[in-house]
């Protein structure tokens, strides 16, 4: 199989629950201190790249957004070797020129979650890892590029507001979002970021536009049934999209999320729990 850091890690969401072209491949039950993750990892080749594919919401979609194990299914990835990940996810459009169908590699985020565990530390260990910057850029250009070759349209910035869903927003909330300059609604990405952060992965977003949240009178208020119409002619460009990244990545990182852990560690280190440095040593061993 792959090579260290060029094995790429793929969360699918709504829409998107096997990767197509998959060789040699198996699945993997994954133990974590943070319990059991979404569903089995799906390993295989795809080209000449190894893959890592889960099912965010598990095979039948069964977990809300606030459910999903974030820890699990990251610490299951970085378990599994991967070294960057794309998160597919649907979103809603806050853009008059986001237009359902079209494809947004997002920059920023905002974070409208409150019930939800988006760190591997505490519990003896305090960590502050730097998140200014929230997607790895080296990723999202590769991202945008292979979108562009596939003929997506995409847009290669945009904020993406994460909300807690699993209700969609009300037309107050989604001018509010507007007027803050969000691009883009969904409701998991963000704590998958962080978490890859923590763990020293690469990650990025590959946001699939569903709708027009009920901002705009123009549209129709969101349902349902239309965004499952629109994910489906969605997936197909999105496995393509993921096809061709994984092509052009090199073996080598050269970003900065393979070092996010570096100085990040503020707890002394005689100081953390025993069980604290077993349950990470995964993600914190080479700074002990």
């Amino acid at each position: 199989m792959g090579k260290g850091q060029k094995i790429v890690g793929v969360i699918g969401g709504s829409g998107l629950y096997q990767m197509e072209g998959l060789e040699k491949i198996s699945e993997v039950r994954v133990e974590t201190p943070f319990g059991k993750p979404s569903d089995a990892y799906v390993r295989g080749i795809l080209d000449e790249t190894e893959l890592v594919f889960l099912p965010r919401h598990g095979k039948g979609h069964r977990w809300l957004p606030t459910e999903v194990n974030f820890r699990a299914n990251i610490y299951g990835m970085k378990k599994l070797g991967v070294g960057r990940i794309i998160s597919v996810s649907a979103v809603g459009s806050l853009r008059e020129e986001i237009a359902p169908g079209h494809v947004v590699i997002p920059d920023q985020f905002i974070d409208r979650t409150t019930r939800r565990p988006s760190t591997f530390f505490g519990r003896g260990i305090v960590a502050h890892v730097g998140f200014a910057d929230p997607f790895c850029a080296v990723l999202c250009d590769e991202l945008a590029r292979a979108a562009e070759e596939v003929g997506a349209r995409v847009h290669a910035k945009g904020t993406y507001l994460c909300m807690e869903g699993p209700q969609f927003s009300t037309r107050a909330e989604s001018l509010l979002y507007r007027s803050w300059g969000a691009h883009v609604i969904g409701m998991t990405n963000l704590q998958e970021a962080k978490l890859a952060r923590e763990a020293e992965i690469c990650f990025s977003t590959l946001a699939l536009a569903t709708d027009y949240d009920c901002w705009s009178q123009k549209a129709t208020d969101v349902e349902i049934e239309q965004v499952l119409a629109v994910l489906e002619q969605n997936v197909e460009i999105a496995q393509r999209i993921i096809r061709r990244t994984a092509s052009h990545l090199s073996d080598d990182r050269s970003c900065g999320c393979a070092t996010a852990l570096k100085d990040a560690i503020i707890t002394e280190r005689g100081k953390i729990p025993k069980i604290r440095r077993k349950e990470l040593q995964l993600i914190i061993g080479k700074y002990l």
